[in-house]
């Protein structure tokens, strides 16, 4: 694990059967992606408090696929006010230190957890969570008043809410098939994961970004996707909110069925000030900035 959390510091947070379900990922051989040398470098200067921006940058630039990435997330209209960004540095003074590090985080792990089978599966997960990840940003920027979340820590949540699925594709042989991730738009369903494996997506998630040193708030948020009113007044139910209505927006937008809407909407719109009336106008909003028209 993470030199900074033990086994027992991870699952002291955590009830005894989530406990138990933490204990028997680890012991199940479930591997957690390692952070690569740009985050470890990243997080060492925001720990000693280094916020020359001219070395962060040049950390940053290192690795030429974040450094590319990090580009096109910003580019999301969630920082329109900032835009166009023409350097690291620029991003760093304009979005600011720590949401910068935040969206490394997210990009870092797309390289991170690769898998070499099942490819366009693999392809397929990433393409939805970056998705998810962009919208979640977007809806972020238009409830912070609200919610008092913002675009970064909407797109760290986003991408990393699903990460355990590749690692139990990964792990499991029959994972793809008895999950029918092959089936374009199909999703794993976290019961059926638990049945079958003994342990589901938002667990595994929740492992990873605690190894990965995500806020607690988010790392809660991905334990608990599923499972909302089990967060009562949780500082993370903002954000769970957050991601469940993403993940909506996204099938509304690829016009494939979300089963689990209705069940959970009666919990997600008032967290986030809103209702079934005002729901489909909110939708368009964010559906026009996703797509490039931005109504700002």
């Amino acid at each position: 694990m993470s030199k900074g959390f033990s086994v027992q510091e991870i699952t002291q947070s955590l009830g005894k059967e989530d406990a138990d379900r933490v204990r028997r990922v680890l012991e199940g051989g479930i591997k957690i992606p390692a952070q690569p040398r740009v985050l470890e470098e990243l997080r060492r200067l925001i720990a000693r408090e280094e916020m020359d921006v001219r070395l962060l940058a040049r950390v940053i630039n290192q690795d030429a696929a974040v450094t590319a990435m990090l580009f096109t997330v910003v580019g999301n209209p969630a920082y329109r006010q900032h835009q166009p960004f023409t350097s690291i540095e620029q991003i760093l003074h304009a979005v600011g230190v720590k949401q910068t590090y935040h969206l490394v985080q997210a990009i870092a792990l797309i390289g991170a957890a690769s898998v070499r089978k099942e490819k366009r599966v693999y392809e397929a997960f990433w393409a939805r969570s970056q998705s998810v990840g962009q919208l979640a940003m977007l809806i972020a920027d238009e409830r912070i008043a609200v919610c008092n979340l913002f675009p970064d820590q909407a797109y760290l949540a986003g991408i990393f809410h699903a990460c355990g699925v590749p690692l139990l594709l990964q792990r499991f042989p029959a994972y793809c098939h008895e999950m029918r991730l092959a089936i374009p738009g199909h999703w794993a369903d976290w019961r059926e994961e638990d049945r079958k494996f003994n342990t589901d997506h938002a667990v595994v998630g929740y492992l990873v970004a605690r190894h990965w040193c995500l806020p607690g708030f988010i790392c809660d948020a991905i334990r608990y996707q599923h499972s909302m009113a089990e967060l009562g007044d949780h500082e993370a139910r903002s954000m769970v909110a957050i991601l469940l209505l993403a993940i909506e927006i996204h099938t509304r937008d690829q016009r494939i069925p979300n089963t689990e809407w209705e069940g959970i909407k009666s919990d997600v719109l008032p967290e986030l000030g809103l209702d079934d009336d005002s729901l489909p106008e909110f939708v368009d909003i964010i559906l026009e900035r996703y797509h490039g028209g931005d109504l700002a």
